[in-house]
């Protein structure tokens, strides 16, 4: 008995071998280290949030010190009277970065669809190199403190740096199909760990001659990736005249080989119904719009459930430095090379997460259970003895089912998402979704940031890991549709192969 044909299980990467050129892996590659710089400057922020909040508030408090004149000359980077409210404002600027970056990939996906994503990529990491530096050393050597330039700075700061996510993504589907789509992006979706990982050792090597000088060396850093990816990136295998993504598939091995990672047969026929249709007026592939991107079956859903979650993984990423040194004592340098492991366990995560759902054909699932032993995991790690191989040891599982999803969400799903069969004659659709689930994902990471800060002053560091296990809950019930109509699948298709037998 014959299988149909988008439930025969084809090989995960049949497809990627047989067209992968040197031209994929150098495009691997870019994307990798470019969003990985981009990352690693926002990584130094958290890593040296201990030091800022000391050069920001009065080191000690002795009645038999001399008082040093003029006043306002020595005292003037003391902004705040403790370190209670410095943390607080620390904690607003995060929000800010978050609301302004989720502001910005809405817009930079749109903008991604309809322009050179070489050039806005480019644009945003030497753009947003300088702000680092104007906030982070220019400051500090000019001995200029002013609380409103911080925030000013930190706005346009986010808006660049919302550039970088939905072009590398949009690139690497450009280059990379559906076969294996699970595993490579799963790899691929580590930059950003390799990024928070380079952060923090770049951050932990400098930080001993000041906070500034980690600021200049990350966004020097980003600055010459930015310059290297506007004169090397391809964006599209069409520019160096390869065919594009489908061109040369022979019958449906590349249609059938993820079909059921988005959508099932028996809502085929309403499907069409609802089809993103853009008219045949020229040959040249056309963006949708962004409510047309919203309507597309499974994109609300992951956006939701990537705002829970990614205000859980960002809260470790903005604040896992300082809760380490604030709560056991530790020294910040120490913090900060211990925090490498919980994006250790995220890439693993993301890499054997990826691989299952390549082999199972589904993402909801594999989703699912991970998240269900990240609640087990954070509840262990709010219990984590003062023992730094323990802790790291807990941190790195952790991250294995917290980091892993996140990864997945970001790039593999939003990349399935974006190459939908139901967008038909608009393939320039890539980035605008992209945007969408990471812009809704950094609006709930950007008020999980303040939530955070105000809940470690209210109620304490345990309530903020009660809070994580919340979000966590909560991202599961928001893709339990897909998980139940995935399962579902799973169980026709076993069916089908017995009575095959």
């Amino acid at each position: 008995m014959a299988l149909p044909g988008s439930l025969r299980r084809q090989p995960a990467n049949r497809g990627l071998v047989s067209h992968c050129t040197h031209h994929h892996i150098v495009v691997f590659l870019l994307t990798f280290f470019s969003y990985s710089l981009l990352h690693a400057s926002r990584k130094t922020f958290s890593n040296v949030k201990v030091s800022i909040s000391s050069q920001w508030t009065p080191s000690c408090l002795n009645s038999t010190a001399p008082e040093l004149r003029p006043y306002e000359l020595w005292n003037s980077s003391h902004l705040f009277p403790d370190a209670e409210e410095a943390t607080l404002f620390l904690g607003t600027l995060d929000t800010i970065f978050l609301f302004s970056y989720a502001v910005g990939l809405f817009v930079s996906g749109i903008v991604g669809d309809r322009l050179n994503l070489r050039w806005v990529l480019s644009f945003g990491m030497c753009s947003s190199a300088l702000v680092v530096f104007f906030f982070g050393t220019l400051t500090q050597w000019l001995h200029f403190y002013n609380k409103w330039f911080y925030c000013c700075l930190w706005v346009v700061n986010g808006l660049l740096q919302s550039t970088g996510w939905p072009c590398v993504v949009a690139v690497m589907g450009n280059w990379f199909g559906k076969a294996g789509r699970g595993f490579v992006f799963g790899l691929w979706s580590a930059c950003a760990s390799v990024g928070n990982i380079l952060g923090a050792f770049l951050a932990s090597c400098v930080l001993k001659y000041g906070y500034e000088y980690a600021f200049l060396v990350t966004a020097s850093v980003q600055f010459a990736g930015g310059i290297i990816v506007f004169f090397g990136l391809l964006t599209s295998p069409k520019e160096v005249g390869l065919p594009e993504l489908g061109a040369d598939e022979d019958g449906s091995v590349e249609e059938d080989a993820n079909r059921p990672l988005m959508g099932s047969d028996d809502a085929d026929d309403d499907d069409r119904n609802c089809s993103v249709q853009v008219a045949d007026t020229d040959d040249q592939p056309k963006a949708i719009g962004f409510f047309q991107a919203c309507c597309l079956p499974g994109v609300v859903l992951y956006s939701l459930a990537y705002a829970c979650l990614k205000l859980v993984n960002y809260s470790f990423f903005f604040w896992l430095p300082f809760y380490l040194s604030n709560n056991f004592g530790w020294k910040e340098a120490e913090a900060d090379q211990l925090s490498i492991w919980y994006d250790v366990g995220g890439i693993i995560g993301g890499t054997i997460q990826g691989l299952i759902s390549d082999v199972l054909q589904k993402r909801a699932p594999v989703l699912a259970i991970s998240l269900l032993f990240a609640v087990g995991s954070l509840f262990g790690y709010s219990r984590s003895p003062n023992s730094k191989p323990i802790n790291a040891v807990i941190m790195a599982i952790t991250g294995f089912f917290i980091g892993g999803p996140s990864n997945m969400i970001s790039s593999a799903i939003s990349a399935d998402l974006g190459r939908q069969d139901l967008v038909k004659g608009s393939s320039e659709a890539l980035a605008t979704v992209t945007g969408i689930v990471d812009g809704t994902g950094s609006i709930g990471a950007a008020v999980g940031q303040y939530l955070v800060s105000l809940i470690k002053e209210n109620l304490g560091w345990m309530w903020v890991f009660y809070f994580f296990i919340l979000m966590t809950t909560s991202t599961i019930l928001f893709i339990s549709p897909l998980i139940v109509r995935e399962i579902k699948l799973l169980l026709r298709e076993r069916r089908l192969r017995m009575l095959a037998e």
